[in-house]
């Protein structure tokens, strides 16, 4: 369980990566926007790196307890990938500085401890729409003529360029209405 101090750790380190990268994540600069020594960093974490794993670790949690929910739901494979979507284009709505972790894998490379933790956390959101789709697909919910590991590579690949865009041109467009036109063109792709 994290402290109240690690969380405010975690959530100044997106912030700081959102506006100035990764490179200006550092324990200066993240003790500066607290108003705590640096010191005090290394009594919450050992390094810039845990505080990376954390953020990791905490989006992972967000991801699995998703996934659950979205078993759990008795409907059909197309509207889970919409909740699903639309859940993720809130919280991106909402917190914006989160694409810039999430979505930014490449800042990640070149730590093998890192790297592991993105490609655990793609993988287990891959295969959550993978299973999504094939429950779709066996029950003759979701087309059939594409299979599922390519289907969910569609549909995760669309909601990412489209985040990421929304991203880079600052925001400027609304989201939630993005993602909306997004979704309906997916659940079409996808319709048998």
């Amino acid at each position: 369980m994290l402290t109240n101090r690690q969380i405010e750790i975690i959530d100044k380190s997106i912030d700081i990566i959102a506006s100035k990268g990764i490179q200006g994540l550092t324990i200066k600069n993240l003790s500066k926007e607290i108003g705590i020594s640096e010191p005090a960093i290394y009594r919450h974490f050992e390094s810039k790196t845990d505080i990376l794993l954390a953020i990791l670790a905490n989006f992972q949690e967000m991801s699995a307890f998703m996934n659950e929910a979205i078993k759990d739901m008795d409907d059909t494979a197309i509207n889970k990938i919409e909740f699903l979507f639309t859940k993720i284009i809130d919280i991106f709505s909402k917190e914006p500085s989160h694409v810039s972790v999430v979505f930014s894998e490449e800042i990640f490379k070149n730590e093998a401890v890192l790297k592991e933790k993105i490609i655990e956390i793609m993988n287990l959101k891959e295969k959550a729409v993978e299973d999504i789709l094939l429950e779709g697909q066996n029950k003759g919910e979701v087309r059939t003529d594409i299979d599922n590991k390519t289907l969910a590579l569609i549909v995760i690949g669309a909601l990412r360029f489209r985040v990421k865009q929304w991203d880079l041109r600052c925001q400027y467009k609304n989201l939630k209405k993005e993602g909306d036109t997004l979704i309906d063109s997916l659940k079409r792709i996808l319709e048998k």
